[in-house]
């Protein structure tokens, strides 16, 4: 009975020693293997985080600028901002027109751009050298025109008039949008290209000059006498 118990104390004793062995191969060895195995995962997870956020965060979408919505000029220059470092493509009427690069402070120009008679759509969108790129800009819309407005003269009818009242209302028309100046006077211009003007007449000849600028810059002159006599 006494061998067994014995056998028993060597068996215990050299589990126990056999665990402190293991756990000391561990301390030394398996430690700094799992430390190292925590950081390549650290890295691989960071990896796939940036990886992510390039997917995510695409460029933003550029910004045309322009000054004005019609022109009498055949070509033109755009502008806008963008990303630094990103390709801004220019579409017009959803075709392809020219790439450029953005500047480190994220500005572009776009010059020599061709305009067809009438109504032209520009849109644009970024692409990233990494990948990526950005939605459509919203449309820009450029009316190019290169005619004069028309102009309808209702008060006077005819180049030279007599009149015995020194108060004189010019009446006219032209296009919508126009505006209309009377011997340097601005005149009042309804929606629908309606004019009209209260001048003070001197006697003898008054000689006045109706010039009529649509938005694209044409304008148009006629130049009338009215007699004013007592």
């Amino acid at each position: 009975m006494r061998n067994s118990d014995d056998d028993i104390s060597k068996k215990t004793i050299g589990l126990g020693l056999l665990t402190i062995l293991l756990f000391g191969l561990i301390v030394v060895f398996g430690l700094p293997l799992l430390v190292r195995f925590s950081i390549l995962l650290g890295e691989a997870k960071n990896k796939k985080n940036d990886e992510v956020a390039e997917k995510v965060l695409p460029p933003m979408i550029p910004r045309l600028i322009l000054p004005f919505e019609a022109t009498n000029s055949s070509r033109i220059s755009i502008s806008g901002v963008a990303d630094p470092g990103v390709t801004v493509e220019l579409l017009k009427n959803d075709v392809s027109l020219s790439k450029v690069k953005t500047s480190e402070s994220g500005d572009f120009v776009i010059p020599d751009v061709d305009l067809g008679a009438g109504e032209n759509i520009f849109n644009a969108i970024a692409v990233a050298d990494k990948g990526g790129s950005s939605e459509l800009t919203k449309p820009l819309k450029v009316i190019f025109d290169d005619q004069p407005p028309e102009i309808i003269l209702e008060s006077p009818k005819t180049d030279t008039l007599s009149v015995d009242s020194a108060d004189y209302t010019v009446l006219g028309a032209s296009e919508k949008g126009v505006s209309v100046t009377i011997s340097g006077r601005l005149a009042m211009v309804d929606d629908n290209g309606n004019f009209k003007l209260k001048v003070q007449l001197s006697i003898g000849k008054n000689e006045l000059e109706i010039v009529v600028t649509d938005p694209a810059g044409n304008e148009v002159r006629k130049k009338v006498t009215i007699v004013y006599d007592i």
